[in-house]
């Protein structure tokens, strides 16, 4: 399914792009989008005859911010990647709050727990941004999985580091002082960008730490400015430098 608008070209790096796909607008004045499948990560390493085939089942759709691109409970029917924007995978808890459990940037896929057990969404995720994606129908997933190596072995670290991050959100889940959990969440974002551990790039929201976090948009934004005011942090656009981490760590651990 493409976007109005969009006009996408699908193309592999042995296979350069016809030189009126390289013009970036058509006479029509239509936006033209190149999509290098081996850039994105899972699918790398296929072979030529398996980037092939994924490229006849892909399908791709644009979605505008807020919109609800996979809702809870729906058909596990195919895999997704993000090829461009941002999303939130959030749940709803049994009285409506929206809980917030991971950001996803360009590369990234998800949908992978329902493919893989034949079961409905587990979560749902929204548009953070204007977003692109292509869905891969199940079955080509599937056989993915199970005959491509490289996948198999991408997903396998993928799962077990999901895992992990869980288990790292519920032990912040489970901090009982708000101001605390939000410090700790900063040291979580940190770990994540180990060339770079001071600076935290496309830094969610107030609002939307606050939904992963289980607190207020104005206890985050208490907090955030707290540490800036201490020198232990700079806020910039979309990003936060933390400029004195063992400061950090010592509030983490409820030192003063």
């Amino acid at each position: 399914m493409t976007p109005a608008g969009i006009e996408l070209t699908v193309i592999n790096p042995d296979n350069p792009a016809p030189p009126e796909a390289q013009a970036g607008e058509s006479a029509a004045g239509r936006q033209n989008i190149q999509i290098h499948l081996r850039k994105i990560p899972l699918l790398a390493d296929l072979t030529d005859e398996e980037i092939i085939r994924v490229k006849a089942d892909l399908r791709f759709k644009q979605y505008n911010k807020r919109d609800v691109v996979l809702q809870k409970g729906g058909s596990g029917d195919g895999l997704l990647f993000l090829l461009s924007g941002q999303l939130q995978v959030i749940d709803v808890t049994e009285d409506g709050r929206a809980i917030g459990l991971r950001m996803l940037g360009p590369g990234d896929f998800f949908g992978e727990i329902a493919v893989i057990n034949g079961s409905t969404r587990s979560a749902s995720v929204v548009a953070m941004s204007e977003v692109l994606v292509a869905f891969l129908p199940a079955p080509t997933a599937l056989h993915l999985f199970s005959h491509c190596p490289s996948v198999a072995n991408q997903m396998l670290r993928h799962l077990a580091q999901k895992i992990q991050r869980d288990s790292e959100f519920r032990s912040i889940l489970s901090i009982n002082n708000a101001t605390r959990r939000i410090y700790t969440f900063l040291i979580l974002l940190r770990q994540k960008n180990p060339d770079n551990p001071n600076v935290v790039e496309n830094l969610p929201t107030h609002q939307d730490i606050a939904n992963m976090i289980n607190t207020s948009r104005e206890t985050v934004t208490r907090a955030l400015l707290t540490l800036t005011q201490q020198g232990i942090v700079q806020k910039e656009a979309n990003r936060l430098i933390i400029r004195d981490p063992a400061a950090l760590q010592k509030l983490v651990q409820g030192s003063n």
